[in-house]
């Protein structure tokens, strides 16, 4: 020690010794505890990814729901007609096209003449 005191060398050298055993373990404890944020930090981080995942699938049925509904709202002749629009086929005017000739083909049938 630098200069005599009334207290026992051995207390005072364990007492600095404590102190130089917490100062040396500061730089340890601080990255465990940057570790320690980091990986809650991480949790919590998959925590809301997997919340945005939930969201995302409750909103891809609904979607799906709601297209299933319209489906089924519709009168199957105006979706037709709304397909043909859309894409730009033809096939409801091709279908009642091809039913006229048909019909044209078949002739009513004759009356018996003495009815």
């Amino acid at each position: 020690m630098a200069f005599p005191t009334s207290v026992n060398d051995q207390i005072t050298d364990a007492v600095t010794q404590s102190n130089v055993k917490v100062v040396a373990e500061a730089p340890a404890m601080a990255m465990a505890s940057i570790y320690q944020t980091m990986a809650h930090s991480t949790g919590i981080l998959f925590e809301n990814t997997v919340a945005a995942q939930q969201q995302q699938n409750a909103l891809a049925l609904a979607a799906s729901n709601q297209g299933v509904m319209q489906i089924y709202s519709f009168d199957t002749t105006a979706a037709a007609g709304a397909t043909e629009k859309v894409g730009q086929t033809g096939v409801a005017d091709n279908m009642t096209s091809l039913l006229t000739v048909l019909q044209a083909f078949n002739p009513a049938p004759k009356k018996p003449a003495g009815l």
